[in-house]
């Protein structure tokens, strides 16, 4: 399992009223939490096709939610815990695990429809030559974060939720000195003008 790409996906557990609620004016919080529910099974189906390794569903607040339980009943996902700590040390940490046992690693959201099977086998292949490789959102941050190193200062210092996250994040891949494979910029879904970029059949 040593040479498999591990796939990390970070969820927030799709509850209304807490997900996804800047969809809110334009869904409601009980549409924008149906909504990140569709995205969950939508990212988690396409890790599992994507046929690189073992699929790890790392969970906030604690994999105890329905949707959580459901989709370990029905794929072959692990579900973990986030735990606490900003998201640069949430993703640090659960990389930081991940790369004691695997040679490459690969963390996405659950927010970016168009971060197919074919995209995550490509990143993977990124980084059998890369330390790094990230997808950028065309809102200023990422969609995708993979690495085949330990780099514990990559993800601390970043102005998260902000439009400066993938330029914090090209500058300290430079001050670290990694190697770095950018793919396309995708979108990710977290306003509602972002919307457009939904399968209109999942906001039926």
């Amino acid at each position: 399992m040593k040479d498999a790409c591990l796939i990390i996906i970070f969820a927030k557990a799709p509850v209304p009223g807490s997900a996804k609620t800047r969809l809110a004016p334009a869904l409601g919080f009980d549409g924008a939490a149906r909504l990140a529910g569709l995205m969950l099974r939508h990212t988690v189906r396409n890790a599992v096709q994507a046929m690189l390794g073992p699929v790890e569903l790392c969970c906030a607040p604690d994999p105890s939610h329905a949707q959580f339980q459901l989709t370990a009943a029905s794929e072959p996902v692990h579900l973990t815990e986030q735990g606490d700590g900003d998201l640069g040390e949430r993703m640090e940490r659960a990389l930081r695990r991940a790369l004691k046992n695997y040679s490459r690693v690969v963390l996405i959201g659950t927010d970016a429809p168009g971060l197919d099977a074919a995209l995550l086998r490509s990143a993977a292949q990124a980084l059998r030559e890369r330390d790094a490789v990230f997808a950028p959102a065309a809102d200023g941050g990422y969609v995708l974060a993979g690495l085949s190193r330990t780099a514990p200062l990559l993800f601390s210092g970043i102005a998260w939720s902000t439009p400066e996250v993938m330029h914090q994040t090209r500058q300290k891949i430079a001050a670290l000195g990694l190697s770095v494979f950018e793919l396309a910029t995708l979108h990710d879904v977290d306003e509602p003008e972002d919307l457009v970029h939904v399968p209109r059949a999942w906001l039926a």
